[in-house]
């Protein structure tokens, strides 16, 4: 048995795309559209990991989608989460749990889905405005 991917419903394709692979720094890896089933999948993951991927899946009739909290979440090791995290933020992305402890920090998709990112490694040295920087929403 092998892990392949995990689906995701979203209901901006365009929005979603730009959040995992130009803010959150995944790798479009392939896409299909299937127009009898009126929806599109796009296959990412992260660069040099193409074993672990996230499938988008785009219904092309509108839905609300609901309660992305309940999904669980997802998670990625990364190489600098301060980094990361203020390149989201300078990106218009909330960080809803801060790398409080230069260890593990929590952001949403457009959709609410959470994404969970932890430092690779040994967490990094408590530093501000990280170490003081309150919670926001829900994650």
């Amino acid at each position: 048995m092998k892990y392949l991917h995990t689906m995701v419903r979203v209901s901006d394709l365009d929005e979603s795309l730009d959040f995992y692979c130009n803010k959150l720094g995944l790798r479009e890896l392939q896409r299909k559209d299937v127009e009898a089933g009126r929806f599109t999948l796009v296959f990412l993951a992260a660069p040099g990991d193409a074993e672990a991927q996230v499938e988008l899946t785009w219904n092309w009739d509108p839905e609300d989608y609901t309660g992305g909290r309940n999904f669980g979440h997802l998670a990625y090791a990364v190489e600098d989460i301060y980094g990361l995290c203020q390149h989201l933020m300078d990106n218009g992305v909330t960080i809803n749990r801060p790398p409080r402890d230069g260890r593990m920090a929590f952001v949403r998709s457009p959709d609410g889905i959470s994404i969970e990112l932890l430092q690779r490694g040994t967490a990094l040295a408590p530093q501000e405005p990280w170490a003081s920087m309150p919670n926001e929403g829900s994650w």
